[in-house]
């Protein structure tokens, strides 16, 4: 048995017993007070850290700052840049290809194919993916749409090339001389049917005429019907080409072949009264992609702007439809 020891106690001045203390009691309090020393030292490094950044976390914030800046930047000047597309295009597409008579460019071909998602996943993972992955949606449609309208002046520039051939072979006078404008019968658009009495959509004008007067081809083409059709009587049908037709019915007698070639002023039919017709008169209409247009459209080759007008107030006479 381990002897006990004693001490005397100088305040009481009596004799009190002394703890003795193992070699493994040592070592536990010792490594009890290391841990304690490294808990410490850990936190106090944790809170030195958060409250006083390293220089290069200072470096890195000035530099990622400075990188958000440039992005925001680049996003309003690319949103100024799409203005600038999107302006281009509706003069592209209302104006340009309006007074070249060209379809618009279908939207998906102006957009095309804008990237792959994968692509643009992996922009995601990569630091600040936000801004990222905006500038380089933006950089990729806007080129799309950059070379879409490239090849679209082209295409116009090419069309204002031609323009002048093209202007050869569009309906551009009266398919009847018609100086004096009385033989104007009747316009386009919606007149009283003369044998049904019932309203209905006339798609083109009425210019009456002796039988066997002169009809004139109204612009160069090819000759691509001739024959009887059904309400028209007698008909000849030109392909001018650009999208464009033209009709001339109820005549007395054509004067050309299918598959002739023809040239605008050309005889290419007599007037006559032949179909659903009640008098001597040639029904004329312009077709463009095998729709009606307003023929009074095509006459700025023999009219001046005055005897447009006059032309335009006897084609509105509703009384004397024909056919």
């Amino acid at each position: 048995m381990q002897k006990k020891k004693y001490r005397l106690n100088p305040d009481t001045l009596a004799m009190e017993q002394v703890n003795n203390h193992s070699f493994k009691h040592y070592v536990k309090m010792g490594l009890l007070y290391v841990f304690i020393g490294i808990v410490t030292g850990i936190i106090f490094f944790f809170l030195f850290f958060s409250f006083f950044p390293s220089p290069r976390e200072v470096q890195v914030v000035k530099e990622r700052d400075a990188l958000k800046t440039q992005y925001e930047l680049l996003s309003r000047q690319l949103d100024q840049m799409q203005l600038v597309m999107t302006d281009l295009q509706q003069r592209d597409d209302n104006l340009y290809r309006v007074l070249f008579q060209t379809d618009p460019i279908p939207l998906s071909v102006r957009l095309g194919a804008v990237g792959q998602l994968e692509y643009y996943d992996s922009i995601v993972k990569m630091t600040n993916w936000q801004l990222a992955a905006d500038i380089t949606r933006k950089v990729d449609i806007l080129e799309k749409e950059l070379y879409s309208q490239a090849k679209s002046y082209d295409e116009i520039v090419e069309l204002a090339k031609i323009n002048e051939v093209r202007m050869d072979y569009l309906p551009a006078i009266q398919p009847v001389l018609n100086k004096d404008l009385k033989r104007v019968a009747s316009g386009y658009g919606y007149r009283v049917d003369p044998v049904y009495h019932t309203r209905r959509f006339h798609s083109g004008m009425d210019f009456t005429a002796p039988t066997g007067t002169d009809v004139y081809a109204t612009g160069n083409g090819t000759i691509s019907f001739v024959g009887w059709k059904q309400g028209y009587g007698n008909t000849v049908v030109v392909s001018h080409g650009f999208g464009y037709t033209t009709l001339y019915a109820h005549l007395y007698k054509p004067l050309v072949k299918k598959g002739q070639k023809v040239h605008r002023g050309d005889v290419i039919a007599l007037v006559g009264n032949t179909g659903k017709s009640t008098g001597p008169h040639l029904h004329y209409e312009v077709r463009f992609k095998d729709k009606p247009v307003d023929p009074r459209n095509f006459y700025f080759q023999d009219l001046s702007p005055e005897e447009y007008d006059k032309m335009v107030q006897l084609s509105n006479n509703f009384g004397n439809l024909l056919d």
